[in-house]
């Protein structure tokens, strides 16, 4: 059997063609068919809050309710885009909510399972903003805002985003080696699996005189990007647009 692998969708009401395709993935015979779907993070472009009205957010619970009535388990676990998702979309969604940083036993052998973002440990500037905005006083401070002040504040915020990575170093924005083996020594696993880079590759390296990986998932910009994981088998592969 197969667990499957998804994370930095970015779905956005602006680019139609990647819901259309993520729709069309959930709804395949590969996925209801699977052990498991897990979705690492950044599964929109910017998440206002569970009681968001708009179409988008609708579809996404449509097409996870989906998979989690064929049987098959639905993981989340939150992105720098998405940390305002709560429980009570998780639940219309058939979705539930991981911790960043949890370890589950994908096909027999124990694997880490993170965003990313928290590996990136050179990019001080974001650090020290990711540690800001995930603080209860902020959420609550977000959730008193009307939906329409949301939703400038997160189009200001995207804009923002936009222009840091834009003039930050790109070496600055990766993850560092030493949060990787640090993470992966502390959780007791040769096994990683993350996104938030949009960096897909498999990374084979010794950790402590042993075999450890890293795999990275892809985003879904142009194309989307699924991992698989079989017993003694990861593939990453891209999925096209119509």
């Amino acid at each position: 059997m197969t667990t499957l692998f998804i994370a930095d969708l970015h779905l956005d009401e602006a680019r139609p063609a990647i819901t259309d395709l993520f729709e069309r993935f959930l709804a395949s015979g590969e996925v209801r068919g699977a052990d498991a779907l897990y979705i690492l993070g950044d599964l929109v472009e910017a998440w206002i809050g569970d009681d968001d009205d708009a179409p988008l957010p609708g579809r996404i619970a449509a097409a996870t309710r989906g998979v989690a009535d064929a049987g098959v388990p639905v993981y989340f676990m939150a992105g720098n885009r998405d940390f305002l998702l709560g429980e009570d979309f998780a639940r219309r969604a058939g979705m539930q909510i991981l911790p960043d940083g949890v370890v589950h036993d994908i096909a027999d052998e124990p694997t880490l399972l993170m965003h990313g973002d928290v590996l990136c440990t050179d990019d001080t500037a974001y650090q020290a903003v990711r540690a800001q905005v995930r603080t209860p006083q902020f959420r609550a401070q977000m959730m008193a805002m009307t939906l329409d002040q949301r939703r400038a504040f997160a189009a200001k915020a995207r804009a923002d985003s936009r222009a840091y990575t834009g003039k930050t170093d790109e070496t600055i924005m990766d993850v560092n080696a030493d949060a990787v083996a640090r993470a992966m020594r502390d959780a007791g696993v040769r096994r990683l699996v993350h996104g938030h880079t949009h960096r897909p590759a498999i990374h084979d390296f010794s950790l402590d005189g042993e075999n450890a990986r890293r795999i990275v998932l892809g985003d879904w910009y142009e194309q989307g990007s699924v991992l698989e994981i079989q017993p003694g088998q990861a593939r990453l592969r891209g999925l096209q647009l119509a």
